[in-house]
């Protein structure tokens, strides 16, 4: 199945799924999760071949990657995982806890970029995930922070690497400038990029994504529903983190009408665009519950008819693609 096929990251031996796991659910992002139902979406992920999962140490301030270290532990089937360095945490007033209400409320995070700090990072990482080392480390949305990535947080994950904490160097990151800033100043293996290569939203493509093939970073296409307003353009869904605006909302639902003609659903168009373009390795979605799982697998698998995205392109609902 499409979902379960696996892609080389550029660089070194990892391999990931086309359709991965992000787990900012997980982590109880805007609603508590059962840690039984963590562990069955973890575990029927891998039991479907997914074979990536993504996490954080800002996802639950903690409690995502634990999740993650818990939902892997003895399967058969063991995954390329991501977390991220910038946040760390430590004992004081969280005041995130109304996003993330599976948190502890005497937890707070805070940011360093120092060396010693990104090191430190990533070693309270692997406890709570219970590794010994990690396959992808991302620079975690380093927009106010670009010389500090570029200067010193990318030489000491490189140093990292060299001693075996991880294999593969990247950038977590919503917006395209700054992304490329980064990606001409280092040797990135991989770039997870939010938004900005989705049915709304093509500029990723404009000049990120041809730098990234130039340099041979392999993309992760993540936030592929926008916030939400992709999965359904309801009054009051989400678009890059808002509320979405009327503009936004029409334009989601004309594509959405656009597709009935081909019986094809809105998520499944969302979820399977990214993959147009070859820089992209995989598609990072997040599932809170088994059924959100399962939905976005059955999405991804859809077939999609050869034409659909020229015929879009023709109708003006998407950029052409710029190679």
């Amino acid at each position: 199945m499409r979902h379960s096929e696996l892609t080389p990251i550029h660089g070194c031996d990892v391999k990931v799924s086309k359709l991965s796991l992000g787990t900012a659910p997980l982590g109880g992002l805007f609603k508590k999760v059962a840690e039984s139902e963590s562990d069955s979406v973890i575990r029927e992920a891998l039991d479907a071949g997914i074979a990536y999962i993504d996490t954080a140490p800002l996802y639950g301030y903690g409690v995502g990657e634990i999740r993650v270290g818990r939902g892997i532990k003895g399967h058969a089937n063991q995954p390329a995982i991501s977390t991220k360095v910038g946040r760390l945490l430590r004992p004081g007033k969280n005041t995130e806890h109304d996003k993330f209400p599976d948190s502890d409320p005497n937890i707070e995070i805070y940011f360093d970029h120092s060396a010693a700090g990104i090191r430190r990072s990533l070693e309270e990482s692997l406890q709570r995930l219970g590794r010994d080392s990690i396959e992808i480390v991302y620079i975690h949305d380093a927009d106010d922070w670009v010389s500090d990535a570029i200067n010193v947080v990318y030489p000491e994950l490189h140093k990292m690497r060299e001693e075996g904490l991880l294999k593969a160097i990247g950038i977590g990151m919503n917006w395209c400038p700054t992304s490329v800033s980064i990606m001409k100043d280092t040797d990135l293996n991989i770039a997870l990029i939010a938004g900005r290569f989705t049915l709304l939203d093509q500029s990723a493509q404009d000049e990120l994504y041809l730098l990234a093939l130039k340099k041979k970073v392999s993309i992760i296409a993540a936030g592929v529903f926008n916030s939400g307003v992709l999965a359904n353009p309801v009054d009051g869904a989400h678009y890059d983190y808002e509320p979405a605006s009327q503009e936004i909302l029409s334009k989601a639902r004309a594509i959405g009408k656009y597709l009935e003609r081909y019986d094809i659903s809105l998520p499944a168009a969302a979820l399977q665009f990214p993959l147009r373009h070859p820089a992209v390795a995989s598609v990072l979605t997040g599932a809170g519950s088994l059924s959100e799982l399962r939905a976005n697998i059955a999405s991804f698998d859809t077939e999609l008819p050869a034409e659909l995205w020229s015929d879009m392109e023709a109708a003006g609902l998407i950029a052409p693609l710029n190679l």
